[in-house]
Formats: C-alpha cells, structure tokens, sequence
C-alpha cells in the first residue's frame, strides 16, 4: 500500500508528527509520498503532484485539522481519507495523535471501515465544475450595499435573501461555517442539504433543510460588484452580477476512514462540550 501524506504546515505539532509518521512507516517498508507543500516544508524528496496522488496513492493521511482533511479530500477521489486531529476542534478528523498508528496499522491491514459523505458540485456558466464537501458559500464581499441572493430550488422560486452571503452545505458541513452562521447541526448520511443565509436584513430569513436531490440555483441581484464563491473556505470563482451559479449532490463520493470507538454522538458532546459544566473562575 501507498499512502499520500498531507500536513498542515501551519503547526509545529503537526510537522513532527510527520516526521515521527515517516520513520514509522519506513521501519515497516511502507511507500509514501507527501503533498508538494507539505514536502517543501519538511525537507523532504517523496512528494508527487496533487492531481497525481489519486492515481498513484492507495489511501490518504490527513495530520492537522479540519482543513487540511478537506484539501486531502479534494485530491482523493474514492480513496480512503484518515483524519489525524491536530488542530482544535476537528469534527471530521476522527483519530488523535495517540491513535494514529494503531488506526494506519488497521487501515494497512485493510481491517478498517469508512463513512461515506456526500459532496456538492457547483457549476457556473462557464468553465468546469467543482466540488466541495462541507459547503459552497457565495458572499457581498467588498460591496457597501447588501445584495439580494435569488435563490430557487429547481425551476421553483424560493425567495430573494438581502444578506451578506449565503451558505448551501452538506449534512457533513453542517458543523463547519453554517452553525456559526445560526444553521441546525444535521447528522451525517442525512439525504438533505441546508441553506444558510449570513446575517439576513430580515429577521424572519431563517436556515431551510431541503431533499439532496433538489438543485439550488443562485444569482446575485446588484448594479456593480464581484460576489466571491467559495468551495470549502477556498475562493474558486468571482461571481458577476445576474451570473448563475447551480448547486447540487455530487456524483463523487468522499471516503472517510472511521473511528470505531467513537460514535456521532459523542464526537458532539466532546467537541461542542455539551453536557459540560462552564468554569466558574474560581
């Protein structure tokens, strides 16, 4: 087996973990290669291109948090995607440093399951489409006056948000930009999508959970401006004023490696600390 490595070079932590991942896996003759980014970062010669390692990888490491598993993501295709939590919260990054080679152990052996996650596909007028896995969010950007998001689901009109932005993500995404933004937490496998309004003008716009099998389609009703479209936090396309942008279920499917001793539940409770009394500050 040949895994591909993707390190968020951000963090200290990470790259050492890296580096004690590399000796572990050469100690076991086990081929890996690494990101070109992560590579630089670390000194190291085993890298191939990103758009590559889908082809020539059979499994993917994540070490960071949740960001650097939706890059992984990206670039997997089909393959299996393990998550090692080394940045803060990591809904999606299952493992711990401490279960990490227990965890590659099994993903080796091939006694290991996956959670299969939905992805969205965003297609514009132009140019190809693109997929995400948490969510695809168009924005007001740089404009000094709110515009209006037309939004339909299908060929039905569902209503023109004035907002600062609109989030449309996965149940899986459902943790990320859309919570903080007021959206409902969604189990994941849930066959549903939600939209997400950013500070609506008015109070009565409110979150709406509807079928995956429905297409969202959005414009931005403005006199000027460019409106950024973001897949996953990353930029992807500037959007014109009147241009269309069509959101739906992705025919790709994401293969996260999963953890058995840790159900969704629980990663819930431990994350977002429910059940939890606050410090006093005594």
């Amino acid at each position: 087996m040949k895994l591909a490595i993707f390190v968020n070079t951000t963090r200290e932590k990470a790259l050492a973990l890296a580096r004690e991942l590399v000796a572990w896996l050469k100690e076991r003759s086990v081929d890996y290669v690494f990101d070109p980014q992560s590579a630089a970062a670390l000194g190291c010669k085993k890298w191939e291109k990103n758009t590559n390692l889908s082809r020539d990888c059979d499994a993917f490491i994540s070490l960071g948090g949740d960001g650097t598993l939706l890059l992984a993501s990206h670039y997997s295709r089909s393959k299996p995607v393990m998550g090692i939590n080394v940045g803060d919260l990591g809904f999606l990054t299952e493992f711990s440093p401490d279960e990490m080679y227990t965890a590659i152990d099994h993903l080796l052996s091939g006694n290991y399951s996956i959670h299969t996650r939905s992805q969205l596909e965003a297609s514009f007028e132009s140019g190809e489409p693109m997929t995400s896995l948490n969510d695809v969010i168009i924005e007001k950007g740089t404009s000094s006056r709110l515009p209006d998001f037309n939004i339909w689901l299908d060929n039905e009109n569902l209503a023109s948000y004035r907002a600062d932005g609109i989030i449309i993500a996965t149940s899986t995404g459902s943790t990320a930009y859309s919570m903080s933004a007021g959206g409902p937490i969604i189990a994941p496998k849930s066959n549903v999508f939600v939209i997400t309004p950013i500070c609506p003008h008015m109070l009565t716009v409110r979150p709406i959970v509807i079928s995956d099998d429905k297409t969202v389609r959005i414009s931005v009703d403005s006199l000027a401006g460019e409106f950024p479209v973001k897949l996953d936090g990353v930029v992807k396309k500037m959007l014109r004023p009147g241009e269309e942008v069509s959101v739906k279920k992705s025919s790709q499917m994401i293969n996260l490696v999963a953890n058995e001793k840790r159900n969704y539940c629980e990663i819930l409770r431990k994350k977002l600390l429910w059940g939890h009394e606050h410090p006093t500050g005594e």
